[in-house]
């Protein structure tokens, strides 16, 4: 059986680098995994997603609408973008978290209100106050391994070697603070 994980963010939130980083645990755990990456303006701030797809066998990286077992959304107005891509019994990980895009800083657009409350309604939606653990581990960068602790464990897959994983491809001076990050992570899904 294939699982489809569908990360979403806006540029410079981590995005890829926590799909990097679940990508290695899955094939380290003996799945056949397949990524893809989209970056659209992510040096800007626009938004940014990563597919992943991992089970026995995977033919491909492309999650289609309606596909996504999972979506993990580093910000919330992202999630509403991409909410179409969940399956109806899937689940959304949401960091409730606001970035404003360029035309809500330009005045020409609003940024919308009750978007928590409408996730809620539409998908089986947690909304995880993320910024706030990242700020008491000292660094707001770390919120994307918050989000992947929280992925990994709701997906059942903290039986990785996610300290390792971390040890092999975070840079040095960052290695014990992502490795409290993703704890505090699964600390976050029950």
């Amino acid at each position: 059986m294939t699982k489809s994980i569908l990360l979403v963010g806006v540029g410079g939130q981590g995005t890829i680098l926590a799909s990097k980083l679940l990508t290695t645990g899955l094939m380290e755990a003996g799945y056949d995994v397949k990524m893809s990456e989209i970056h659209g303006m992510s040096q800007r701030g626009g938004s940014v997603s990563s597919q992943v797809r991992y089970g026995e066998k995977v033919e491909s990286p492309v999650i289609e609408i309606g596909g996504a077992d999972i979506l993990v959304s580093f910000e919330k107005m992202e999630a509403l973008r991409w909410l179409k891509y969940l399956k109806p019994e899937g689940k959304a990980i949401v960091n409730d978290h606001r970035i404003d895009s360029m035309p809500i800083l330009n005045g020409k657009a609003e940024y919308p209100e009750g978007i928590n409350e409408e996730l809620v309604e539409k998908a089986n939606a947690t909304i995880v106050d993320v910024a706030t653990k990242a700020k008491e581990l000292g660094n707001p960068k770390v919120m994307n391994v918050i989000l992947l602790g929280a992925l990994v464990k709701s997906m059942g897959l903290d039986e990785i070697d996610w300290e390792r994983i971390i040890k092999e491809n975070v840079k040095e001076r960052f290695i014990d603070l992502n490795i409290k990050a993703i704890k505090v992570g699964m600390d976050l899904v029950k």
